[in-house]
């Protein structure tokens, strides 16, 4: 046997022998991603009649006696989210995820409300053009960067590292090893699967003819 495949065998006996992080949580993770789901679909109900009464019984007008605190406050929590974004980012930390999202969406209703509010006032234009040209395209920035390292940790979760071809997007890919059920007809729609399949320590041969110790997972997109 050749160092290569002493090495090839070596990481495929690591690979059975290391537990799946998820496996024994998974019961858990599907009752509450199922309870989040109920929830999230009954809140867009209420919410939904919500601004159906909003739009028949605001005034257009309103005076507001707290609108220094409201936006001093408001900046100080954008200012904390670029702070632990900064920090999360140069540290590696996977809470950089959620601060990139959280600070991205702060920027855009940071934009919405400078324009709504500026709305027939002489500062609309500089609203306007502060959203356009800061605000908006930060806020792009941020949460294209936090899609990105979503799909990268996506990858890592099913044992895909160095793998060129992409993943599906993110309104297709599965949770990791939470049983979603995926449609045949989705680009590299097992991927979601590959990390249950990993725990039976099977290794497969592709159809490209590599091996994938970690996953041991035959997709027609390649190594998954």
């Amino acid at each position: 046997m050749s160092v290569a495949e002493r090495r090839q065998l070596a990481d495929m006996l690591a690979t059975i022998d290391y537990p799946h992080p998820l496996l024994d949580l998974n019961v858990n993770l599907n009752r509450r991603r199922r309870l989040i789901a109920i929830f999230s679909i009954t809140a867009s109900v209420v919410l939904a009649g919500w601004i159906v009464v909003l739009v028949l019984t605001l005034h257009r007008d309103f005076t507001s006696t707290h609108w220094r605190l409201a936006w001093v406050g408001f900046d100080i929590v954008e200012l904390v989210g670029f702070a632990l974004t900064g920090w999360a980012l140069w540290r590696g930390r996977q809470i950089a995820i959620a601060c990139l999202l959280v600070t991205g969406t702060l920027l855009c209703c940071d934009a919405w409300f400078d324009v709504i509010l500026d709305l027939k006032t002489s500062g609309i234009w500089l609203s306007v053009a502060s959203a356009v040209v800061i605000e908006l395209p930060l806020a792009f920035l941020l949460l294209n960067a936090g899609r990105r390292l979503i799909r990268l940790s996506a990858l890592a979760a099913v044992g895909a590292g160095g793998v060129t071809l992409p993943l599906p997007s993110l309104w297709k890919l599965p949770l990791a090893n939470l049983h979603v059920p995926v449609h045949a007809g989705d680009d590299c729609a097992d991927a979601g699967q590959a990390g249950q399949r990993a725990d039976a320590g099977r290794d497969t041969k592709d159809r490209s003819g590599l091996i994938s110790p970690v996953t041991g997972v035959e997709s027609r997109c390649g190594r998954i």
